[in-house]
């Protein structure tokens, strides 16, 4: 199971404007480079669309390593994106917090893990589980 670090909430701090590029990088072959500037991009205004219901969270563990998601990783996370199946949630499981795509198999709802050495969580009424919010964004170094 995935868990994670430092909870972190996400107020809008001053602007931080870094110079945006017009032209882009080409990932196959070479192109000549636009040497002038769009905008100024603030990542602030980038990552996070309603401040007031987002936070930051650190994933630790591999079970979403096919979603992008690896361990360090900052998540951004929003509160007011409604879980719908397809989307990777942040769930509390049994007072215990996990990342996995929400999903929906014959009228079952299920957590679905991205890495195969890691198993579906099956969703039964039961299971103590509240969803805080749906990951909108992964930030990681290379």
């Amino acid at each position: 199971m995935t868990t994670f670090t430092v909870l972190v909430p996400a107020p809008r701090p001053c602007v931080m404007a870094i110079p945006l590029f017009s032209g882009k990088v080409a990932a196959g072959f070479p192109s000549p480079a636009d040497d002038y500037i769009e905008k100024n991009l603030d990542l602030n205004e980038l990552l996070v669309q309603k401040p007031a219901a987002t936070f930051f969270v650190r994933a630790q563990g591999e079970s979403m390593l096919g979603a992008g998601i690896h361990p360090n990783d900052i998540l951004v996370v929003d509160r007011s994106i409604d879980p719908v199946p397809g989307k990777i949630v942040i769930c509390a499981l049994n007072g215990e917090l996990t990342v996995k795509r929400l999903a929906r198999d014959n009228e079952q709802w299920q957590l679905k893990a991205e890495n195969p050495d890691y198993p579906d969580i099956v969703i039964y009424e039961e299971l103590d589980m509240v969803i805080w919010g749906v990951v909108t964004n992964v930030i990681h170094a290379l």
